[in-house]
């Protein structure tokens, strides 16, 4: 208030009233002294101008991406957002409003409030006070449980938008994503793509992603799409969702990762089948093949990287990196749990070794370490290993 109040005294510095506006050429005592009409209007004016303006900037946000978005599985999670905040407020705004009013209604300065010291209780209050929240959560609950299991991130989509389930001739397009140092590398295995820092996909198409990451845990975002899935080196975690506009997106990393995190975005184009056939072929121009050697580069820490394209991409690589061996003279994990699963090894392990797994190169399973529970005369700290 004391804001407004020396806004518009600057205000009526600048643009006095007429002279005798004030009353008789009587000098003026302030903002609280004696006004004309002419004088009112104008302060009533302004303060209604700049009321405007204030409730203008704070309209400004409520188109936001996130409560209208064009995926239908963001969309699905703006309306549960929507649904949640008014059910809640069904209860926090009586509270805040009722306080203020008790706050008012029975202030020390108001005699004519009934007073009455000894009143402990009432049933009905007792009954509203109780009954009201304990409705409100049953309804959260029931709408969290069905919400949960429609909007599983896991679940196949059974529609492309609301009234329009998926046909059952259509296949959800496959796109393994991985999280670097500090980029995303997207995969198509079907199309035999990859990209750097863009993704594209036709509208009213489902998409499956499969994400992971290489170093740091992050979380792979696209507000227009569908909510943040986390990317964990090691583990795959998935995402179905569909986009419903075509158009040029943001996406970005929710989940801080290091130095270079805040230029960690990509741009994501929802486009006609035909305009996704074209961006293929464009990819597939490039010439350039993503082999492990060039993958290992890549996945070195680097900010701000340009767009990059594959038109082919090495055979298995999207395995060899969630299983964390890229590089050749590394085990992959699934071999290393094979292994746990078969028995582990020991001082037996040639009568292990039928049981051993290849790995992705195809060759032995070799073991350059063991742990022994057999009592041995001499510690034998040697390198047991499978000829190919």
């Amino acid at each position: 208030m004391t804001m407004v109040k020396s806004l518009l005294s600057r205000l009526l510095s600048r643009h006095p009233p007429a002279a005798g506006a004030l009353g008789d050429g009587a000098p003026s005592r302030g903002l609280r002294s004696s006004r004309t009409p002419a004088a009112r209007t104008f302060l009533n004016r302004t303060f209604r101008s700049l009321l405007a303006i204030a409730t203008l900037a704070l309209l400004a946000g409520c188109n936001t991406l996130v409560l209208n978005p064009p995926g239908d599985v963001a969309a699905q999670q703006g309306d549960l957002i929507v649904v949640s905040t008014v059910l809640m407020l069904l209860i926090i705004v009586p509270v805040i409003g009722l306080t203020l009013f008790f706050a008012w209604r029975y202030r020390a300065s108001n005699k004519s409030a009934t007073y009455k010291p000894d009143w402990d209780h009432s049933t009905q209050l007792e009954l509203l006070i109780w009954a009201a929240p304990l409705l409100i959560i049953i309804v959260l609950g029931a709408i969290t449980w069905v919400s949960t299991h429609t909007l599983d991130p896991y679940r196949p989509l059974h529609r492309v938008a609301a009234g329009r389930p998926v046909p059952a001739d259509v296949k959800p397009l496959v796109v393994e994503v991985v999280a670097l140092d500090w980029k995303w590398l997207f995969l198509y295995p079907e199309q035999n793509i990859a990209t750097v820092n863009e993704l594209a996909a036709p509208v009213d198409r489902p998409i499956h992603f499969k994400i992971t990451a290489s170093t740091v845990m992050n979380s792979f975002y696209i507000p227009a799409l569908a909510g943040q899935i986390y990317a964990m080196p090691g583990m795959e975690t998935q995402l179905h969702a569909v986009m419903n506009a075509p158009g040029n997106y943001e996406g970005f990393s929710a989940n801080y990762s290091g130095a270079g995190f805040s230029g960690m975005r990509f741009r994501f184009h929802g486009m006609d089948q035909a305009g996704f056939d074209q961006w293929v072929a464009q990819n597939r121009a490039s010439g350039n093949t993503l082999q492990r050697a060039d993958y290992l580069k890549l996945e070195m820490p680097s900010e701000k990287e340009p767009v990059r394209r594959y038109g082919a991409v090495a055979p298995g690589l999207y395995k060899a990196i969630l299983n964390r061996c890229v590089d050749s003279s590394k085990m992959c994990m699934d071999e290393m749990m094979m292994i746990d699963a078969s028995g582990g090894l020991g001082l037996n392990t040639n009568a292990l070794a039928p049981r051993r797994k290849g790995d992705l190169r195809g060759g032995p399973v070799v073991t350059s370490a063991m742990c022994v529970t057999e009592p041995t005369a001499t510690p034998n700290w040697g390198v047991a290993s499978l000829a190919p």
